[in-house]
């Protein structure tokens, strides 16, 4: 009996020690198109923002500053397909998912989001973090991980009058390719 618990106990240990199959992390460059099953996404455009909105009195302020990602995304499937939720990660891993509240955001896509076979939907998505580089990951967490680069070179600084922003963080400015 003891040598049963003995043989037991080492193919239990063994069983943990296994490792679950790795997920695949891809990497596309900002501007490249990056396929995540039939969806296709490009980044059009990214810009800092250190308010959202014209109106003085209801203007947004951030934690830190809005990250607008203007994204197009193809669906190349023969049904409608669900775009998940994106979440931007900066190079010391810190995650920054992206925010429900797209009010101040031009052409914001929305929190749940669809885009029909054959079809492409296109507009922004919104983060707040702060002016750095990051990955921006197309994909849930528990799916392989599909980002996209986006240096800060690919990033640009929206201005705003200065009369309308005392209360936001200095602006800096960023070059764009």
């Amino acid at each position: 009996m003891h040598g049963y618990s003995c043989v037991l106990i080492s193919a239990l240990l063994l069983a943990g020690c296994s490792s679950a199959p790795k997920k695949e992390a891809r990497v596309y460059a900002a501007g490249e198109k990056a396929t995540v099953g039939p969806l296709i996404y490009s980044i059009v455009d990214t810009q800092f923002a250190p308010v959202l909105g014209e109106d003085v009195n209801n203007q947004r302020t951030p934690q830190n500053r809005f990250v607008i990602v203007q994204i197009s995304v193809s669906n190349s499937s023969t049904s409608d397909a669900n775009i998940p939720l994106m979440t931007l990660i900066d190079d010391s891993g810190k995650q920054f998912p992206e925010l429900a509240d797209g009010t101040g955001v031009p052409r914001w896509l929305g929190v749940v989001r669809k885009v029909s076979s054959a079809q492409t939907e296109a507009g922004n998505v919104v983060f707040d973090a702060p002016a750095e580089h990051y990955r921006l990951r197309l994909t849930e967490e528990l799916d392989d991980e599909v980002s996209v680069d986006i240096p800060l070179s690919y990033i640009h600084e929206e201005q705003k009058d200065l009369k309308t922003t005392q209360d936001a963080p200095p602006m800096i400015e960023i070059p764009k390719k």
